[in-house]
């Protein structure tokens, strides 16, 4: 496994210690404060289901906990969120695949590209708990775990003015990837040319023609604007990578087994919820997209780009043969769930 990040920068810990002044376990009624935090807007699926998640414990559990959600990296960038979590200053927040790639090599299985054939595939492989069970442990050296995935639908191209319509065209662009060593080497197999940087800085750049497009799912379009800058969006379909919700070891170990029984249905309800919720967002964002900003939906055959990218899929395994049970029964789900039986287009 690589190293584990334990340094915490000098912002997170400015703001450890302004939490702590302000009394971040306790309320002042006597319950135990426990914050999530999470880098969405609050119209978005992960903060709908995060209230549910709220409402949920607090009925059964309000009057020896206070659920407190922090929407828009209120608490901080992911990276940062990760960090409190980890030293236990806040109890839970939503990371990206990526950053938690940092921690456990495990996570680098969900970034490769077409690891999963259709929808389907994707969420029976991520409900699978002799999958994901061994994965969402393998932080908690750390001192924190996965205690639920979230749908992040299907990452695509979207560009200003060029149409991706095959792998050639997406020759000599500069496209944004997450700041992730398999997102950069899939670009250079496709022809592009990979440019990492923070989600945030992703519209400036689109709009001051530093980069040619980037790649993520529908919501990128109308929640962070960008499809007031691009005009082509193609569902070559590369990836589908969760988002998580991780939680602090030392808080879940310490709870009683009764109030972790009723944490644990609230973690499957944001799971359920989100899920809900990502589909009607994700038509919301295809009519909106479509209709107010001008945005002209591609339905390439995603056969060309998926025989460029596949043998990545021997080669991470190769420096990664750990990963291996995991990936053959992902291989399981997608024969089970392929394209033909019914699979996402």
């Amino acid at each position: 496994m690589r190293r584990l990040y334990t340094v915490v920068s000098l912002s997170v810990g400015t703001l450890l210690a302004a939490m702590a002044l302000s009394g971040c376990a306790g309320a002042s009624d006597g319950r135990r404060i426990v914050r999530i935090g999470h880098n969405q807007a609050t119209d978005h699926p992960t903060h709908v289901a995060l209230l549910e998640f709220e409402s949920y414990v607090e009925d059964r559990l309000g009057d020896r906990y206070n659920v407190e959600v922090y929407p828009s990296e209120l608490l901080g960038s992911q990276t940062d969120m990760v960090q409190l979590t980890q030293t236990g200053a806040i109890d839970f927040c939503v990371a990206s695949n990526s950053i938690l790639e940092t921690f456990s090599d495990n996570y680098t299985l969900f970034n490769m590209p077409y690891l999963f054939a259709s929808a389907q595939a994707y969420h029976a492989s991520m409900d699978d708990p002799q999958i994901t069970g061994p994965i969402f442990d393998s932080t908690k050296k750390a001192g924190f775990e996965a205690v639920t995935w979230i749908d992040a639908g299907t990452r695509n191209f979207y560009t200003v003015s060029t149409p991706i319509e095959s792998p050639a065209d997406l020759k000599g662009l500069k496209i944004r990837v997450q700041q992730s060593p398999t997102n950069v080497e899939m670009m250079r197999l496709l022809g592009g040319s990979a440019t990492p940087m923070g989600f945030g800085e992703v519209y400036t750049a689109l709009q001051s023609k530093i980069i040619d497009g980037a790649e993520n799912n529908e919501m990128a379009l109308t929640s962070n604007g960008h499809g007031d800058v691009c005009k082509f969006y193609s569902y070559d379909m590369h990836q589908m990578i969760p988002d998580i919700l991780i939680g602090n070891c030392a808080f879940l170990d310490g709870l009683s087994p009764e109030d972790r029984a009723v944490f644990e249905e609230g973690f499957l309800l944001v799971n359920q919820v989100e899920r809900q919720e990502w589909t009607k967002a994700v038509e919301a964002a295809k009519q909106k997209a479509e209709n107010e900003q001008g945005v002209q939906f591609l339905y390439p055959d995603t056969a060309p780009f998926q025989e460029i990218c596949l043998p990545m899929h021997q080669s991470v395994l190769g420096q990664y043969p750990d990963l291996k049970p995991f990936y053959d029964a992902i291989q399981e789900h997608n024969r089970a769930n392929g394209p033909e039986g019914g699979g996402t287009q």
